[in-house]
Parts: C-alpha cells; structure tokens; sequence
C-alpha cells in the first residue's frame, strides 16, 4: 500500500515537473492556479477524466478494448516490485529481478496492440503496430546492457547489482565501466517509454493519438498513467543498473555496520537511501523531459534502423567486451 501511494506520488510529481520544465523552456508560465505553483493540476486533470463518459467505438472489439489500458497498466506495475529503493527496503529481492523487470516489460505492447485492434480504428491499429515493432527493436539492445551489467556484478539480483557498486562510492558505479552500455540503455530506455524523438506509435500529427484515438474518460488516463509509470520505472533502472542505486557518493562500507546498530539507525539510513534513489531518478527524468523540447521525431524506418543497425550491433560488442575482460580477470 506504501508503495502504491509512493508511486502516485511520483507520478503526480514527475508530471508538474514535465509541465513546468516544458514551460521553462519555451519560455512560457505553464501550470499555475490549481494549488501552490500548480502542484495540482495533474490531480485536477484525472478528476476530470474520471467523471468523463466511457465511449466505445460501435463497431470495435468492446473486450480488447477494455483489457488493453488495464494490460499496459498493471505489467507496468509489477516492475516497481523488484526496485530497491534503499538498503533492505524492496518488496522482493529475486534472483532474476532485472530480466523479470524486461519479461513483465514486453507484456506492455501486447496491451497497446490489442486497444489498436479492438478500436476498429486504422490510425489506432496503425499506432498499435507501431508500438509493438518499436518495442521489439529495442528490447534486445536493453536486454544486451543488461546482461553485460549482470555478467560485472555476478547476479542478477537488483539488490546485488547495487551492493556490488558501493565499495568505491562514486567511482565504482556501473556508469564508469560500462560507459558504452549507459549510453545505449538510455536510448532504449527512451525508446521502449515511447518518448520524443520515438514517440511514433501516438505521432499527433500523422495518427491522430495513435493506439489512443478512441479513448476517452479512465480508460484513455490509464494510457496517459501507464506512459509516466513506464518513465519513472526506466529512471529507477537507470539509477540501479548503472548510477549506484541507494548508495550515496562516498564508500560507506563501514557506515552500514554503524547504521545497523539501533532502529533509529536503520530508518535514517533507508532514508538516506530513498532520498539518495528519488535525486538520481529525478536527475534522469530531466533529461527525459529537456530530450523532448530538444530534439525532432524520427521517421519509422530511421527508428527501426537506429534499433537493428546500428544500437543491436554495439550493444552485441559492448557484450562480447565485457565477457572478454570478465574471462581475462578469473
């Protein structure tokens, strides 16, 4: 339940944030009457939308169309179980946490697909596919950097992943080893959330909303809550594959022997942790959103080129690399 709250939290915040960063920088004002400096006005938009008539297209698949948003929601959902957010604080520490969090993820544009489908809509199902190919692009690159990520730390556990990067602090994080993989699980990263410059499947201009033209009311806010669920799921891999997770930027090895020494020690330090986990996440999401106003979209065949020809053959390398290294170090 703590979790779930803290989740809809974070969304709410990363979406005034995107709305007063959008703001800044096209120089405009952006959000600012419904509560203090328009913390609010997401609040203020799914209480609209919840009190909206649920339309369904005449001629569509009415099932299809329900379970979709549902889909994309909840797979996104479940990732959120395997994240340490600080040391000893995770619903559950699995030894195949990363690619449990890439498996639940690939469920995501099978939800978008069947909503393409089930609108009995050509741009819905145009968006749909486009999703779906947009997803399988990427997926193997990501799935690449994470095995790389995996084969360095000798585990697959989010937990372990992160300890293995606290023995130096700041330098022993992922992001210096494994500066070629970073760069290219961001991009993935950007391109599985269906963010600008890869956000075709709901391209406004050619397809209408995409995969979300016929929605409307709670189910077309499932859409617009799955998509900042994804967001924010992505930023916390980031920060726990390749930016030190929980740990802060000193070594604190002999700082966990002395926060374990009373309750009062324990709670500060899995604060310390969140806050530490919520700032690199954050610092990430900015980049997300500062991306968007930057750069241009890209056409779907340079997209899908991006993902086969050009992404899939250096993560394979950055793979064959560290493998190498790994062998040469035994």
């Amino acid at each position: 339940m703590t979790l779930v709250l803290g989740i809809t939290i974070g969304v709410l915040v990363i979406v005034w944030l995107e709305r007063e960063i959008s703001a800044g920088l096209q120089q405009r004002i952006g959000p600012e009457y419904a509560g203090p400096l328009g913390v609010l006005q997401a609040l203020a938009d799914g209480t609209k939308l919840l009190f909206k008539e649920n339309l369904f297209p005449s001629r569509g698949d009415t099932r299809l169309f329900s379970i979709g948003p549902a889909i994309a929601v909840v797979s996104t959902l479940l990732s959120y179980s395997v994240i340490p957010f600080a040391y000893r604080f995770v619903l559950s520490d699995l030894s195949m946490g990363v690619f449990l969090w890439i498996a639940i993820s690939s469920i995501v544009p099978i939800g978008l697909l069947m909503s393409g489908y089930g609108s009995n809509n050509k741009y819905s199902f145009l968006g749909g596919l486009r999703a779906a190919a947009q997803s399988i692009s990427y997926e193997i690159p990501l799935t690449l950097c994470v095995l790389s990520i995996s084969l360095l730390s000798n585990s697959s556990s989010t937990v372990d992943i992160v300890e293995a990067q606290s023995k130096y602090g700041f330098w022993g994080w992922n992001l210096w080893r494994q500066p070629i993989g970073f760069i290219i699980f961001l991009i993935s990263s950007l391109a599985e959330c269906e963010r600008l410059p890869f956000d075709l499947p709901e391209a406004e201009e050619e397809l209408v909303a995409g995969y979300q033209t016929e929605y409307s009311g709670i189910k077309f806010g499932l859409f617009y809550v799955a998509s900042y669920l994804n967001l924010l799921v992505s930023s916390l891999f980031v920060t726990v594959l390749y930016l030190g997770g929980w740990n802060i930027f000193i070594p604190y090895i002999f700082m966990t022997e002395f926060l374990e020494i009373n309750n009062v020690g324990r709670v500060f330090g899995i604060t310390i942790g969140i806050f530490s986990t919520l700032v690199k996440t954050y610092l990430f999401l900015f980049i997300s959103i500062t991306t968007r106003w930057t750069l241009p979209r890209l056409r779907m065949d340079q997209l899908l080129n991006l993902g086969w020809k050009f992404l899939l053959p250096i993560s394979l390398g950055n793979l064959l690399l560290t493998t190498s290294s790994q062998l040469l170090s035994l």
